[in-house]
């Protein structure tokens, strides 16, 4: 399978116009516009935060702790590198089912991987904990993606890394590496899966040729999903995902590699999808969120992307699903943003990283 895959990649190289806007100089929001407060501080390396739909929240910390609490029960985790406790998310059904679903590492420090777990949420404790999913093969501890998304059938999308180390895999179908998955919510295999039930391919791929996927979203107005992805040094991007297409890493990139080695000479190539957004130099993209508030109102349908090494939140303004501009927010903090939620009031919900971060909540100055 490996040798056929690898022919029909080597027939698409042909040239193609990628749709992408370069990273300009980006101007910032003026900060006397917003308030900024915290809600909880003192949290060590949060990673998610989920909102409930009593308005309850549940923030994730990398070592492996629910809170608030934290929460008991939790299934054995591997902390290593950048794994751990990842993401969370409740089920479309919360209200009924109490069901929350978890993303965390398992493995050792030689060999781990990202996997999908399901828990009731019962007070403060979490029970009938089923592990879901496994992604494999095993690898090192980054480039694990690990975001959850309901997609507005109810099936559950979840990203995943390329291990770093074996890139080259995540143009392989029989591998879970640099790939997204959709699951049906009991980790059943949707039967409508592009490669389900194709001799020696990873029946869960939704799409391949993904680095590091640490940013999903569903556009409810349009059932898009979206995604940001982490490139090496630049070649990160938002990417329009669908289902049984490849987006082209390694083999396409604006990247380099730590080493600033050329990690190949294509932009792009036919077969392979382009980025809807590029951003080189870095600024690690770590999430993502589509603004559908109404407190800032001029945002609605924005993207909103948490960024590690840029220290700042981009709105990534749209009109009509097309991205217009950029600008800066929270720039002023100096902090590395993990993670960006919005709240049922439209208020935004913001996680710093690191050994002490912090839940902010942002809203206007003003009400607009």
């Amino acid at each position: 399978m490996r040798r056929k895959w690898t022919a029909w990649l080597t027939a698409a190289v042909v040239m193609v116009a990628p749709a992408v806007l370069a990273a300009d100089p980006v101007a910032r929001v003026d900060p006397s516009l917003y308030r900024v407060e915290t809600m909880v501080a003192g949290l060590e390396r949060p990673w998610s935060v989920a909102i409930l739909p009593d308005g309850r929240m549940l923030i994730t910390e990398l070592p492996g702790r629910l809170r608030p609490a934290p929460l008991d029960g939790l299934p054995p985790i591997y902390v290593g590198g950048q794994m751990g406790l990842m993401d969370v998310a409740p089920d479309p059904d919360f209200a009924s089912n109490s069901l929350i679903y978890l993303t965390l590492a398992y493995g050792t420090p030689s060999a781990n991987n990202a996997r999908l777990v399901r828990a009731k949420l019962d007070g403060d404790r979490l029970s009938d904990v089923t592990i879901l999913f496994s992604a494999t093969p095993k690898s090192g501890h980054s480039n694990n993606g690990s975001r959850i998304a309901f997609l507005r059938d109810k099936t559950l999308i979840m990203t995943l890394g390329d291990g770093f180390d074996r890139r080259e895999a995540a143009q392989d179908p029989s591998n879970h590496l640099g790939k997204i998955v959709r699951l049906n919510r009991d980790g059943s295999v949707p039967g409508d899966n592009p490669l389900a039930g194709r001799p020696g391919t990873a029946p869960e791929i939704f799409s391949l040729g993904h680095r590091n996927v640490q940013g999903v979203a569903v556009d409810q107005a349009t059932g898009a999903l979206l995604v940001s992805e982490h490139g090496p040094r630049g070649g990160d991007e938002i990417n329009d995902v669908r289902a049984g297409l490849n987006y082209g890493w390694p083999l396409i990139t604006g990247g380099r590699d730590y080493s600033f080695a050329q990690v190949t000479p294509f932009r792009a190539l036919a077969g392979f999808e382009p980025p809807l957004l590029e951003w080189t130099p870095s600024i690690a993209p770590a999430g993502l969120a589509i603004y559908d508030g109404a407190l800032f109102a001029g945002w609605r349908g924005d993207l909103l992307v948490p960024a590690l090494v840029e220290r700042a939140v981009r709105r990534v303004r749209r009109e009509k699903g097309r991205i217009t501009g950029q600008e800066l927010l929270l720039a002023e903090l100096g902090e590395r943003i993990r993670d960006v939620r919005v709240a049922r009031d439209g208020a935004l919900l913001v996680l710093t990283d690191g050994p002490k971060g912090s839940l902010l909540r942002v809203v206007p100055t003003t009400p607009r």
